[in-house]
């Protein structure tokens, strides 16, 4: 039976993700964590390789925080920042073809006992909950009037979902806990600024994965998006951002069938990218 994998943050590392590829046994599928471009050297190769891999049926890749940041560029709602390494995209030939791809991602994955993500999931949503929610941005993303989802997507309010909201403010709430959560409130309220590690979090707020009553503790998660936590095997959460764009490692790691996590699964790593800003 052929093993299935989940990769973290690749952001723009061309080269790990071709050599990390190359180690994964044949006939295996791989899911990227998000943040699949941005800050490291090749962020265009990065897109054309996923694309040719995707089209094959070998892997799926879901949306992180800057591929987010690199459609808003796209459609003229952003600028370009200080460390952006995705201007080769934009300057590319087949620009259109990759962005088409891009925003055609899902938000998350799941099948029914294992949830893939990129940052993390609000303590107050269930795992079919959290499904649907994101299917909503899909939804918001694939549409011809997209850029009107991406003008109203970035804000840190409301920080906490309630049932009631609608339109752009529930899409944004969405959007935040899918690709930018770390820290919240037991009770949900999420906090944008702290990216330290979870013992070193602002007074008030834990990691999302140690919320009390998070309803999806029975869900086995993999996310990628914090990578100052490294390689995180905590109970049912699987941490995989190992800072591969600083000079850390790109990490696969296994995942189950069964859907619960053993001392077992197999982790895959090569080295990252040597950045010349290194933390």
């Amino acid at each position: 039976m052929s093993k299935v994998y989940a990769v973290g943050d690749i952001q723009g590392c061309a080269p790990s993700l071709k050599n990390l590829v190359k180690k994964i046994p044949a006939k295996s599928k791989l899911i990227f964590l998000g943040d699949l471009v941005n800050r490291g050297p090749d962020s265009l190769g990065t897109l054309r390789y996923l694309k040719q891999l995707q089209e094959k049926g070998r892997i799926e890749c879901l949306l992180g925080n800057h591929d987010l940041h690199l459609l808003a560029i796209d459609a003229g709602l952003r600028k370009t920042k200080g460390l952006d390494t995705v201007q080769p995209i934009l300057s590319a030939p087949d620009r259109a073809e990759l962005i088409d791809w891009l925003r055609h991602r899902p938000m998350a994955l799941s099948n029914g006992k294992i949830l893939t993500v990129h940052a993390g999931v609000l303590p107050q949503w269930e795992l079919q909950q959290t499904i649907e929610y994101a299917q909503e941005v899909e939804k918001a993303l694939r549409k011809k009037n997209y850029k009107q989802f991406l003008a109203n997507m970035y804000g840190n309010m409301p920080n906490k979902w309630n049932n009631s909201l609608k339109g752009y403010e529930r899409l944004r709430v969405i959007t935040n806990a899918l690709t930018r959560i770390r820290f919240c409130t037991p009770a949900g309220s999420m906090e944008f600024a702290s990216k330290e590690g979870f013992a070193n979090g602002p007074k008030g707020y834990v990691p999302w994965f140690k919320a009390p009553k998070r309803k999806t503790q029975d869900t086995l998660i993999y996310f990628g998006h914090w990578s100052t936590l490294g390689l995180l095997r905590h109970q049912m959460v699987m941490g995989l951002d190992t800072g591969c764009v600083w000079g850390g490692k790109l990490t696969a790691m296994e995942i189950p069938d069964s859907g619960k996590p053993s001392k077992d699964l197999e982790i895959i790593q090569v080295p990252g990218y040597d950045h010349p800003l290194k933390m």
